[in-house]
């Protein structure tokens, strides 16, 4: 019997997936490697059992490798047949999923540039697996996909034409996790089929989509991941002239700002503290508390915006570590969205209820996303 795997390479962790081949959509393990560079350990899920244990591993390859060792020592007889993976940016030209090739991983090698965190990362697993598995068919599956067909006025940047054509645009990330969030929402809710949706992804990267009618027509990332909201160690939104003014008057080179603005800003940043939204809300430092109302109000400020993309909204729903982990944080972004129509009700938000709507018009979801499952489609679509 042969088996899929679906590798997703995050910026702080990785997981995976492991299926049988035929049409079942529940794994037969899945789990992650998570705190990868800090006191990263491997969890392992099946059925109601989880074990945990300690890995070494610095890298998302090393963290690779801790997965591949637990599937050779722990399940020798498994057949891995097709490797799906989530690669953050596939461009202009890779609109839906691909078989991977030496010509593919070339082109997506050329995009690492805008997604410095995520894209070496991505294709180190893919160069991983077809050592570990050379018989397997390995699968791209693409964050930046969902969001190819906004409209132009969300598509493009107020530059000469000749950057547009260069493929210098606003992509939107996060792609997999809103395919499924905005598919399982309206699986459970049919009325919100033709409904105007805000799916707020938070975790270490962070942003918000604005979907009609199962369509992304807005997203707050745009030709990075840079942009947006504020994000664990990344600044989110920030306002061009700054960098400029980083370049002429600190003398700072390409290279240095590039690691302040992906590795030393946001919530790390800001607090001085942590990039984990758990030790912000634990500590009495001032500055901790500062970061997290700074994340909040962006948020609420970007819900507004993608309000006005959508001309109303019906639903919000919220995913991601910190969006279905911390009631507070849901608290504080929705206690200021009563004039667009929402209450939240805040013991089904303490309890982590999958419906979170108090007495107002319009509807708040918990969902925790699954874009495991998403590439697990695409694995069987590619070889089907």
């Amino acid at each position: 019997m042969s088996h899929f795997l679906t590798i997703n390479a995050g910026s702080s962790s990785l997981k995976f997936a492991i299926y049988e081949a035929e049409e079942k959509d529940q794994p037969l393990y899945n789990g992650q490697v998570e705190a990868i560079g800090l006191t990263p350990k491997l969890i392992v899920n099946r059925n109601d059992e989880k074990t945990i244990k300690k890995v070494e591993a610095q890298t998302a390859a090393e963290a690779l490798m801790a997965i591949f060792t637990f599937i050779k020592d722990e399940l020798p007889d498994l057949q891995i047949s097709a490797i799906g993976h989530r690669i953050v940016h596939g461009g202009i030209e890779f609109e839906k999923p691909v078989k991977i090739n030496a010509e593919v991983i070339d082109k997506l090698e050329e995009l690492s540039p805008l997604a410095p965190l995520h894209q070496p990362h991505n294709l180190a697993a893919v160069r991983a697996s077809i050592a570990e598995f050379p018989e397997a068919v390995q699968v791209g599956c693409f964050d930046t996909s969902f969001h190819r067909g906004h409209p132009w006025v969300n598509d493009t940047f107020a530059l000469p034409r000749r950057f547009y054509e260069a493929g210098v645009r606003r992509y939107g990330f996060h792609g997999l996790s809103y395919e499924y969030l905005s598919a399982e929402v309206v699986r459970r809710q049919p009325e919100l089929e033709k409904g105007r949706l805000v799916i707020a992804h938070l975790g270490s990267g962070a942003s918000l989509c604005a979907i009609r009618q199962g369509q992304s027509i807005g997203s707050t990332m745009g030709f990075s991941a840079l942009d947006g909201l504020p994000m664990g160690t990344r600044s989110g939104q920030i306002d061009p002239g700054v960098l400029l003014y980083l370049m002429e008057h600190e003398a700072m080179t390409a290279s240095e700002i590039s690691n302040l603005l992906y590795k030393e800003s946001g919530l790390k940043g800001l607090s001085g503290i942590s990039s984990d939204m758990r030790a912000l809300e634990q500590s009495n430092d001032v500055h901790a508390k500062e970061a997290i109302d700074y994340y909040v109000f962006r948020i609420q400020r970007e819900i507004g915006a993608m309000s006005a993309v959508l001309q109303g909204i019906d639903a919000i729903i919220f995913s991601g570590g910190v969006g279905e982990n911390s009631s507070y944080i849901r608290s504080r972004v929705m206690e200021k969205l009563d004039y667009l129509g929402f209450q939240l009700d805040e013991e089904k938000n303490k309890a982590g209820k999958y419906d979170l709507s108090g007495a107002g018009d319009n509807k708040i979801y918990l969902l925790p996303t699954n874009e495991e499952r998403v590439i697990l489609e695409a694995v069987r679509d590619q070889l089907s």
